[in-house]
């Protein structure tokens, strides 16, 4: 794996996320109390033993920066290989479902084509999960790939539930041999985690071949467009794999973190997730508080009730104050007497004294960064 550069192309649609990535782009939304979803990524590669990492930011871009800094919480301040955070031309939210990545990609080439390593795999940041891609590269090369695209199969039930995905159908030997992106109606269940990985030599002719040519989106133009010509071939990832791509499946996702299965995977089964260090003082229960079946952060100070909820740092719950099946990120304040119930709420958020807010478990309220109530 020390033959790998690991690329994060933060490319990704943020459409259905729009109330939480309005300030940030989706790698740095929060996430599990206190991280990011960039750290997940990152750690899978550190784990793996990655340790040349390139980051394809893309629009606003200084939550991510202030967040990864040097790199230093993933072992990737070093002075051979370590992070690089390529710069982008574009400013704003991505938006569609075929963003326009190729051309950062091509400004970026030099990059790609100086590194030393042989191999490249490519991800974004919205596939949460703990991977070592060992057995994915062992794999590309016992098939002798072209292109490998790691993928979860998906159950009927859980397709619905999907904002925008690539899917793709794979013959008896693993090949890909069919691949549609954003389907109105889903024809496979062979979910696309948006990871791939090919020779770096090959990636840098596919990016200038396709740019050369007008192509705009990588997925589209350097893999649906040379299926024909390449050998593609796709590899099942068998463990739990959150993916965020609407305020659904980020509010459902989160609170299948209570579960002590679904944590333990997430966290610890092919290694540790690593995320920027903050010296805090431990959460502090106060007389009142009650607390069941929840994730509190470092920092907080609870004196009402809270039960099946995520609180990130720094949160404030005061006396008589109940929160239920909800989200609470970094500096939020509930105060005395307020109720929330299947609730989002972004950095900074107050809620006032006496205020009731419910939502549903299949229909989120969401509120915004520094909003008071």
């Amino acid at each position: 794996m020390k033959n790998m550069m690991g690329l994060i192309n933060l490319h990704e649609s943020q459409d259905s996320l729009g109330e939480i990535t309005k300030h940030r782009p989706l790698a740095a939304i929060p996430f599990a109390g206190r991280y990011r979803l960039i750290d997940f990524v990152l750690s899978n590669f550190i784990n793996s033993g990655i340790t040349n990492v390139g980051i394809l930011s893309a629009g606003n871009s200084r939550a991510l920066a202030d967040h990864i800094r040097s790199g230093k919480e993933w072992d990737l301040a070093r002075k051979r290989d370590g992070l690089f955070l390529l710069p982008s031309w574009q400013t704003g939210n991505v938006q569609g479902a075929f963003p326009n990545d190729l051309t950062d990609f091509f400004s970026n080439l030099d990059y790609i084509k100086s590194s030393r390593q042989r191999f490249a795999l490519i991800s974004g940041s919205r596939a949460v999960c703990n991977i070592n891609y060992e057995a994915a590269y062992n794999y590309h090369l016992e098939k002798a790939a072209d292109i490998t695209v790691l993928y979860k199969e998906y159950s009927d039930s859980e397709l619905k539930t999907l904002s925008c995905a690539t899917m793709f159908e794979t013959a008896a030997d693993g090949r890909v041999i069919d691949i549609e992106i954003c389907p109105v109606q889903p024809r496979r269940n062979k979910v696309s985690m948006e990871m791939y990985l090919l020779d770096r030599q090959l990636l840098a002719e596919l990016i200038d071949a396709s740019v050369s040519r007008g192509g705009t989106n990588f997925a589209r133009d350097c893999i649906v467009r040379n299926l024909a010509n390449l050998k593609v071939y796709g590899f099942a990832f068998g463990g739990y794999l959150a993916r965020i791509d609407s305020m659904q499946n980020y509010f459902d996702h989160s609170m299948k973190l209570l579960t002590s299965e679904v944590w333990q995977e997430i966290f610890f089964a092919n290694g540790s997730i690593y995320t920027k260090v903050k010296d805090e003082a431990p959460a502090k229960y106060q007389c009142d508080a009650l607390v069941t079946s929840s994730l509190v952060a470092n920092g907080s100070v609870i004196a009402g009730k809270v039960e099946n909820s995520i609180l990130f740092r720094g949160v404030k719950i005061h006396k008589d104050a109940r929160v239920s099946n909800s989200i609470i990120m970094q500096k939020g304040e509930i105060e005395p007497g307020v109720v929330l119930e299947n609730v989002i709420c972004d950095k900074d958020v107050r809620i006032t004294a006496g205020k009731k807010l419910k939502g549903e478990p299949n229909h989120p309220i969401v509120i915004e960064k520094g909003i008071v109530i």
